[in-house]
């Protein structure tokens, strides 16, 4: 699985670098001040393609609620963001194929747009403050930080392999551990009978997801793992959705930042946009090619050489994991 995914991941690090140096947050908080549902719109366009996870989303929309964001576009934002991202969508593509990777960012566009309108309709009227303040973190100073002091190709390589994998990197390569372990133990569709479709298996996926700190690219790797186990494509995106968008800590930081009401119809809005799309992609499968099983072909083509994958994908997966540990031992800051 590693090798299947690294060389996607490798060039989502490379793009998400240099999106770091084209798109940042000052440029974002530009454009969400202000009322109505012009804001809600660009905040979740902006969330989008930004490699920001669930953690690390948190200092920016604090910030942007300072510089005067309303609470329907800083959830928008809170919403979209985490839930994909340029390397998550590479990883996407990598191991769940082509429809989930087209999928999984057009419901990340729902669910942003579905919460900013329901707040800006439903939550409560807007008051002087601006949000919390919230302590800076690596992606965010990423962005921000050393601005005229390095070149663009520095600064987007910098975020891209050591800010990023730092970020990320020990959470992705957990995912992949959890994924060979379902592999390893599990065989091929064992739980077909309990996940393999229908809105109570989408539903547990999602109630799965809700309460655990994973992020979008680590997500994949497990969601890969799920389907292996026999989980439908629609119950796996459903992970796919919570997960990233919803956690302890993201929950109780909307809590203080946007409200209580706030706070409930961003959960809605999760639930709603994860069985919803779980329930669409399930609908959509017997008219798309059956969803790959990078988990079951490693398990087939484990006593090949190279572990079932070719030359290229297995130094990907040895410079990527080169990435991670020397980003965690790094001591460069962008």
């Amino acid at each position: 699985m590693l090798g299947q995914m690294a060389p996607y991941l490798l060039f989502g690090f490379l793009m998400a670098g240099l999106l770091s140096v084209c798109i940042a947050p000052e440029f974002v908080e530009r454009h969400l001040g202000g009322g109505g549902y012009r804001p809600v719109v660009k905040a979740t366009l902006f969330g989008i393609p930004l490699t920001l996870c669930s953690c690390g989303v948190i200092p920016v929309v604090a910030s942007v609620r300072r510089h005067g964001a309303s609470r329907a576009a800083a959830a928008s934002f809170l919403l979209s963001t985490p839930q994909t991202g340029i390397d998550s969508i590479a990883i996407t593509y990598a191991l769940l194929g082509t429809v989930v990777a087209v999928v999984r960012p057009i419901v990340a566009v729902v669910t942003g747009l579905l919460g900013g309108l329901l707040i800006w309709r439903l939550g409560e009227a807007e008051n002087a403050a601006a949000g919390q303040a919230a302590q800076a973190n690596p992606c965010q100073e990423a962005c921000c930080a050393g601005k005229g002091k390095q070149s663009i190709w520095r600064r987007a390589l910098i975020f891209g392999f050591v800010v990023l994998p730092r970020d990320i990197g020990l959470a992705l390569l957990a995912g992949v551990v959890i994924a060979g372990v379902m592999g390893a133990l599990v065989p091929h569709d064992a739980l077909h009978h309990y996940l393999g479709g229908g809105i109570l298996s989408i539903t547990a996926m999602m109630l799965l997801g809700i309460p655990l700190y994973v992020c979008a690219s680590a997500s994949v790797p497990i969601a890969a793992g799920l389907i292996h186990l026999g989980a439908s494509p629609g119950a796996a995106l459903a992970f796919l959705i919570s997960g990233p968008a919803s956690n302890a800590t993201t929950i109780a930081t909307v809590w203080r930042m946007l409200g209580r009401r706030a706070t409930f119809l961003y959960l809605v809005t999760v639930v709603l946009s994860a069985v919803g799309g779980g329930l669409v992609l399930d609908g959509l499968a017997p008219t798309i090619p059956a969803m790959p099983s990078p988990v079951a072909h490693a398990q087939q083509s484990a006593g090949q050489p190279f572990l079932g994958v070719g030359p290229l994908s297995a130094l990907s997966a040895a410079a990527l994991v080169l990435v991670v540990a020397y980003a965690y031992a790094s001591r460069t800051s962008p």
